[in-house]
């Protein structure tokens, strides 16, 4: 099948904290975002090299997991041939919803297991407050150095009951390509690594353990180099941040990675990718076997038990 670049690139992740004002001093203050705008239920972050408005959506709720996930589309004629695309899928579409502080309308859509997905195409550029203007042309705000201090977005995690049938909604719906899988030895994919440009991936999708539905795994910003995760460490232990496992290096896509849990639960990651990209436009996708998995990560250590039961909400919270 020949590559889809309909879509540009992720744009936002909005996330459900029933904790707001600590979630949103955890991010700004410890994990080192910017808020770039703010209404009644909503705070807009963004790391400092995140060209559009904003690349989280921090939302007060009565729970914890994800909003909804935005993509932006190449140009005004790809989103029109993407809607057109879903539309004919036979997935669930919601229609169009009016833009927020970070862009015009969007197209939602909702995959099998109950994410809400978005699409649009006229963004918001963020332009920096003085105080926030760079010294150089070519990036969006200054190098600010506050808390982690994260790049970009990079990427997010989402949970599904049945992987494959995430796979074929993901490249029906967004012509996304994967990179990587998890083939189990009872034959179901354990998971799926996507992308929609020339990332190694900009959303994973892995089995769902705890029995939820419409679950959030993790989000991900982008550091400069593998130095400012071990400075990361350091900050999360010195503000009482919940490390749940690394430092360490994935096998799969080979990112250097931290998670921590932010205070309302929700599973945020730190990662560096270094200089890896999928430039070949004939990708095979790599195959992991449960065989492979089972030897940890790249240097040989196990994830611990919790990263592969817990995702936001609560299961006990999404009706199971």
């Amino acid at each position: 099948m020949e590559p889809c670049f309909d879509i540009a690139h992720l744009a936002h992740v909005e996330m459900y904290s029933n904790k707001f004002e600590e979630s949103l001093d955890f991010f700004l203050r410890v994990y080192g975002l910017s808020l770039a705008g703010q209404d009644e239920n909503s705070a807009y972050l963004r790391a400092w090299d995140d060209y559009e408005f904003h690349t989280l959506k921090l939302t007060r709720h009565h729970t914890t997991g994800v909003g909804h996930i935005a993509y932006r589309a190449s140009s005004p004629q790809a989103l029109e041939r993407r809607v057109k695309a879903i539309e004919a899928s036979g997935y669930k579409v919601l229609g169009w919803v009016d833009g927020d502080l970070g862009h015009h309308s969007a197209f939602r859509f909702e995959d099998p297991f109950g994410h809400v997905f978005e699409i649009y195409y006229d963004t918001v550029r963020y332009r920096p407050p003085d105080d926030e203007k760079p010294a150089l042309k070519n990036i969006a705000q200054r190098y600010h150095g506050r808390g982690c201090h994260p790049r970009r977005l990079d990427h997010l995690n989402l949970l599904a009951s049945d992987v494959s049938e995430f796979r074929r909604f993901m490249e029906t719906c967004l012509g996304s390509r994967v990179t990587e899988m998890i083939q189990l030895d009872n034959g179901r994919v354990g998971g799926c690594w996507f992308t929609i440009n020339n990332k190694g991936y900009d959303l994973a999708c892995t089995e769902e353990h705890g029995r939820g539905n419409a679950r959030l795994h993790h989000v991900t910003y982008a550091t400069d180099t593998r130095d400012d995760i071990l400075r990361a460490a350091d900050i999360f232990l010195e503000n009482g941040v919940h490390i749940e496992t690394g430092p360490h290096k994935h096998a799969i896509q080979g990112t250097f990675f931290l998670y921590v849990w932010e205070p309302a639960g929700n599973r945020v990651e730190l990662a560096n990718a270094g200089a890896r990209l999928i430039l070949a436009p004939d990708w095979e996708p790599i195959v992991w076997t449960e065989a492979d998995r089972k030897k940890g990560q790249a240097w040989g250590l196990r994830t611990i038990e919790t990263f592969h039961t817990h995702g936001t909400p609560p299961a006990d919270e999404n009706g199971v």
